[in-house]
């Protein structure tokens, strides 16, 4: 029992440390720190609460733990500067949030704690998650979708995703973006995004140099691309969204040069 207490007091400690700045969201900031006082609330006035009552006494375990995220989606805000974006936000209407936000100048504002879960994936699929908002932290990049990212936006990313990784053993592979997850919806972030610089700082799988690579005579790009994690429902999205992370191409169709990167890529999440 005082470990669970103890846990819930280290969310709304760290939950609260980065709202307690009265400008400009002081209205905001004390709905977001009511919200998570009352999932604490209830945390702590019904700690034994189960689905299950039939049993003769309570046995609770002493090996727990609290959920903690294990992957990090990145993403474009499709907005046109970072105080839309928190505004965007900041609006109970919107539904929508994350737990970072980066602007352009390299500013970092930590919407959400990390143990909280933001409405930030929607509708998306990798692998066998389905619901990627529940284990995983959202990275907002203050970019409209049709422009370069900033150095300073780009180092500050990469600093807290050193944090981000180190603080929750996040394996390499799991650092995605948006349009991979939801290909059919999503193309965030844009094909601008420098994924091979992310992966050389051990974030997210690259593939070697693909001269001279033999094609295994039975490829089945379809399963390559569901190897890696997509959703090939479609599958044309499915490669629209492989080509855009891997080979920054927005275009449709795939050439025998592409599919060769596509399985060096495949081989990475054997």
């Amino acid at each position: 029992m005082k470990q669970l207490f103890l846990y819930l007091f280290i969310i709304i400690i760290g939950s609260m440390q980065f709202s307690c700045s009265p400008k400009p969201y002081k209205a905001t900031n004390k709905i977001y720190k009511k919200q998570v006082k009352e999932y604490a609330r209830r945390l702590a006035k019904y700690p034994l609460t189960d689905s299950v009552f039939n049993a003769p006494y309570f046995a609770g375990t002493t090996n727990l733990s609290m959920r903690k995220p294990n992957y990090v989606i990145i993403h474009h805000t499709a907005q046109n500067s970072c105080d839309q974006t928190l505004k965007t936000f900041t609006l109970p209407r919107t539904q929508v949030s994350a737990h970072y936000v980066i602007c352009k100048n390299g500013t970092v504002f930590h919407m959400l704690n990390d143990y909280l879960r933001a409405h930030h994936a929607g509708i998306s699929k990798w692998g066998t998650t389905t619901d990627i908002n529940s284990s995983s932290i959202g990275i907002e990049l203050d970019n409209n979708g049709f422009e370069n990212f900033d150095e300073r936006q780009l180092q500050s990313l990469t600093v807290l995703l050193q944090q981000l990784k180190k603080a929750y053993a996040i394996p390499a592979a799991n650092f995605i973006g948006h349009g991979d997850i939801a290909p059919t919806r999503k193309n965030d972030p844009n094909w601008r995004f420098p994924w091979k610089q992310l992966s050389e700082n051990g974030f997210g799988n690259w593939y070697e140099d693909t001269t001279g690579i033999q094609m295994p005579v039975h490829f089945s790009p379809l399963q390559a691309l569901r190897t890696i994690g997509y959703d090939t429902k479609d599958s044309a999205a499915a490669m629209h969204s492989f080509k855009r992370h891997w080979l920054q191409d927005s275009a449709t169709g795939a050439t025998d040069a592409q599919l060769k990167v596509l399985y060096m890529v495949s081989r990475k999440y054997f």
